[in-house]
């Protein structure tokens, strides 16, 4: 083999190598770009305790940087310094954990925190002492939905039904509405579908519909409604149950049988007890009526003796 075509050879071999590392694959959607810390809006929260605890619930519509400051009033030693730290769900914020200084009759600890996601909200609470002497809770969360339907919608198979969710006219309108069904320990989202004529979605500013077509026992579940925020989704359920036709009429066929089984009881007795009061057609008369009227006739008999000796 010449050295020209051994070359050649080589190049070829090199060719085929680069181009196993080319993507072929068409690329996904571009993520939306974070919105940088430096450009997220800034705002205050500050409490004043005088016992040992407090909660405070603070309403998120949008990322924010979220400084938290607790005032403490109610130690009654008042030592020069104390231990102050942060918990974010139950656990310790990393790093957090300082020595607080007596200032006038209060000890200040403040610390600021990203919320930028459903993720960063939650519970942060503030803890003076190191036995958690005080402590002051913020429940941070976007607008709840109050509209909790207790009790199950009811339909039956083969027909629709309308599920209703709504926000209060005092909270912030939402973005848009979402929908979903549970299934097992998840939640599958729910899209408008016309063809075939399954789910029909209707968004308005505080109120959604969700329309189920042509209902069958799967379709029976928990249903839920997600109110959509720039920061997150509140969101709230209702339980469905698919019944057949025949099904309310249950407990009126149940009533029906138990009036049978008691007539018939009642007309079993009366028969046994005419048999026991049934005289024979051969004449024989029962020993106890006969002696029973032997007895009465006796005192006559008596009577009509002493009339004849007197």
């Amino acid at each position: 083999m010449s050295a020209s075509l051994k070359q050649l050879l080589f190049q070829i071999l090199l060719l085929l190598i680069s181009c196993r590392h080319i993507n072929t694959k068409s690329p996904g959607p571009t993520p939306p770009p974070l919105v940088p810390i430096s450009a997220l809006p800034n705002e205050e929260r500050s409490i004043s305790l005088k016992g040992e605890s407090h909660t405070e619930k603070v309403q998120l519509l949008n990322p924010i940087k979220l400084a938290l400051g607790c005032n403490w009033t109610g130690n009654p030693t008042k030592p020069p310094n104390i231990t102050g730290f942060w918990i974010k769900d139950g656990d310790e914020v990393k790093d957090s954990r300082v020595t607080v200084q007596l200032e006038g009759d209060q000890y200040k600890l403040k610390q600021e925190f990203h919320i930028v996601s459903e993720e960063n909200l939650g519970s942060y609470s503030c803890v003076f002492g190191s036995e958690t002497e005080a402590k002051i809770e913020f429940v941070l969360a976007v607008p709840q939905i109050s509209d909790v339907r207790d009790k199950p919608i009811v339909s039956y198979l083969g027909d629709y039904v309308v599920i209703t969710c709504k926000m209060d006219d005092t909270k912030p309108i939402p973005s848009t509405w979402n929908w979903y069904k549970a299934n097992g320990t998840d939640k599958d989202q729910i899209f408008d579908i016309t063809e075939p004529l399954r789910y029909v979605i209707k968004n308005e500013e505080r109120k959604t519909k969700l329309v189920v077509h042509n209902l069958t026992e799967a379709d029976g579940g928990l249903y839920y409604c997600g109110a959509v925020y720039a920061i997150g989704t509140a969101m709230s359920h209702v339980e469905l149950k698919v019944i057949g036709f025949l099904e309310p009429l249950k407990p009126f066929m149940a009533i029906v049988i138990e009036v049978i089984i008691l007539v018939a009881a009642i007309l079993l007795y009366e028969r046994s007890q005419s048999k026991k009061n049934y005289t024979p057609a051969n004449g024989t008369i029962d020993q106890t009526n006969t002696a029973t009227q032997g007895e009465n006739n006796e005192p006559e008999e008596s009577s009509s003796m002493r009339q004849r000796k007197t």
